[in-house]
C-alpha cells in the first residue's frame, strides 16, 4: 500500500500525534510518496531518514528534487516550462495523489496546496487521514462532503480556499464538530 504524506511549509516541527502516525506507517511497511519541500516534506523525510526507513520514494519536479534526505529513489514529473507558481508544484502533488492508494496530510487550516492534496485524494476515492494543527485532532475521511464540513468548521480562511479550489461544491454550510470518520485501521490495516 502507497501512502501520499505532505503538508504546509510553514510547518517547523512534527508533534507526537503526527510521528505516531509516521510510526504506523513504518509499523504496517507501508510504501511513503513524499514531496521534496521544506516544511512538512522535508520534516517528514528527516523522520523516516533518521529509522532508516528505506521504502520511501521523493516526487520531484522535473527531476531535481530540493530535499532528499534519505537519497532515496526520485520520481520525476515532468512539468512544462510555461507552468510557474503553484501550478508548477501542483504537478508533483498531482501525480502522487495519482500513485497513492490513500493519504496522510497534516494540514494548518491555511494551506491551498495542501487542501489542493486533500481533495484530489477524495476525488479519486481515496482515503486521507488529516492531522488537523488547529484543533490538535487527527481526522480520517474518504468523501468531498466531508471536506466541505471540516472546511466550514475551521473558518472563513478554509472556506474561501475551498472555495478557489471547488467553486462547484460550495453550496450549503455545516456549522458542526462532527466528520464522517474512519479509524486508522480503516485506512492504514
Amino acid at each position: 500500500m502507497r501512502v501520499f504524506v505532505a503538508g504546509p511549509r510553514a510547518v517547523g516541527s512534527l508533534n507526537k500525534n503526527v510521528t505516531d502516525v509516521l510510526a504506523r506507517i513504518i509499523e504496517k511497511k507501508l510504501t511513503v510518496l513524499l514531496g521534496d519541500a521544506a516544511g512538512v516534506d522535508r520534516l517528514v523525510q528527516k523522520y523516516f531518514s533518521d529509522a532508516n526507513y528505506p521504502d520511501v520514494f521523493v516526487y520531484a519536479s522535473n527531476g531535481k528534487p530540493r530535499n532528499n534526505l534519505g537519497e532515496w529513489p526520485i520520481c520525476k514529473v515532468e512539468v512544462p516550462d510555461n507552468v510557474r507558481g503553484f501550478n508548477f508544484y501542483a504537478q508533483k502533488d498531482i501525480k502522487m495523489a495519482k500513485d497513492a492508494d490513500n493519504g496522510f496530510m497534516i494540514w494548518n487550516g491555511k494551506s491551498k496546496g495542501t487542501l489542493n492534496n486533500i481533495i484530489n485524494l477524495v476525488n479519486q476515492n481515496k482515503k486521507v487521514v488529516i492531522y488537523l494543527i488547529p484543533l490538535k485532532r487527527i481526522i480520517c475521511i474518504d468523501k468531498l462532503e466531508s471536506v466541505k464540513k471540516m472546511v466550514d468548521f475551521l473558518g472563513p480562511v478554509a472556506c474561501s480556499l475551498y472555495e478557489e479550489l471547488c467553486p462547484q461544491n460550495t453550496s450549503g454550510n455545516v456549522y458542526e464538530d462532527s466528520f464522517e470518520q474512519m479509524s486508522l485501521s480503516d485506512i492504514f490495516g
